[in-house]
């Protein structure tokens, strides 16, 4: 429990009992606000009944972070902590959480906690070395890294971090040497095979192709393997087999609105605008927010002479970014 959180609480309470104040009356099981949830108000409703069961909190919390509710998920997360500050699963939500909010310092710091608490703890040391990576503390994520390594000298996933860091400091060649130490620790590590096959893309596609065709291999409904496999076609100048790639991880996931868009991109590159429409219209479906889609879906419009319709996009993609630069020439291009 944060020390500063005591010595606030503990004059609190003391004030409560000197001057005989009583506790609030809780809510009536049957008038709890209701959410339009069903999982959180259900949740909510056996909460009521066990105030200090973590557990509730804490499954509270899960799905309110699934569904983007960060601030909910992070006052339920310190809910359970101030019930049992040693919940190491707590911890890492939070850290989680904190981070998609967008306060990346309260992350770190929770993980950096939960590392003191739990040295030894493998699992925890790869989520600090990670925090540290994504923000760009290259130095502390190596030295978690080799703490790591002290304690489980074949780490896959250690090495695995270990060749983020070096590819994203532009040492390929250690980049390369780390993940393939990964790979050979763990091979069915689909990330690994991923990242070597986009280090030797660069350098020797005949291995990198080898590589991709790995990772789809070792789980064929993956779409981000199959994802990469069709950016390293597409580079390639296969379109046509990257177009049927981005076109297979919608039919895996329905809601996997990149594929489409991707594609959409492909298909007007190739020239074939219809085709090209009906994957950004598949895309915004997925995603009505996907403001690039409406862009491309108003130019290629454009393409077909369509006016109206690009106009619309385009006013569509600038209601939503009023800054988006393309939008705005293109705009311009159709109203004149």
């Amino acid at each position: 429990m944060n020390t500063a959180k005591v010595n606030f609480f503990i004059p609190f309470f003391l004030f409560l009992l000197l001057t005989g104040c009583k506790e609030e009356p809780k809510p009536s099981v049957d008038k709890l606000p209701q959410t339009g949830n069903p999982v959180i108000d259900q949740l909510s409703k056996k909460i009521s009944q066990t105030p200090n069961d973590k557990t509730l909190f804490f499954e509270r919390a899960k799905v309110y972070y699934d569904n983007i509710q960060y601030a909910e998920a992070i006052q339920d997360l310190k809910k359970v902590l101030s019930l049992d500050s040693l919940d190491i699963g707590a911890l890492h939500l939070l850290s989680d959480a904190y981070m998609d909010h967008l306060e990346s310092k309260k992350a770190l710091l929770t993980m950096e906690h939960a590392a003191k608490l739990y040295p030894k703890r493998i699992p925890t040391l790869l989520k600090l070395s990670e925090v540290y990576y994504i923000l760009m503390k290259y130095d502390d994520s190596m030295r978690i890294i080799d703490q790591i390594l002290r304690i489980d000298p074949q780490n896959a996933e250690a090495y695995f971090m270990f060749g983020q860091n070096f590819k994203d400091l532009g040492d390929s060649i250690r980049a390369i040497n780390s993940y393939q130490k990964a790979v050979d620790f763990d091979p069915d590590l689909i990330d690994g095979w991923i990242n070597l096959g986009q280090q030797y893309a660069k350098i020797n596609p005949k291995i990198a192709e080898k590589y991709f065709k790995t990772a789809t291999e070792i789980d064929p409904g993956n779409v981000l393997a199959i994802h990469a496999m069709a950016d390293f076609l597409r580079n390639q100048n296969r379109l046509n087999e990257a177009i049927a790639l981005y076109k297979k991880t919608v039919v895996i996931d329905p809601q996997y609105e990149e594929g489409s868009y991707n594609a959409g991109l492909l298909y007007l590159e190739l020239d074939s605008i219809p085709q090209a429409i009906k994957m950004f219209d598949i895309c915004i479906e997925i995603a009505p927010i996907f403001i690039p889609a409406y862009f491309y879906r108003g130019y290629a419009y454009e393409l077909l002479g369509d006016k109206k319709r690009a106009k619309s996009n385009y006013e569509q993609a600038l209601n939503m970014a009023p800054d988006y630069k393309e939008a705005k020439e293109g705009l311009a291009r159709v109203v004149q």
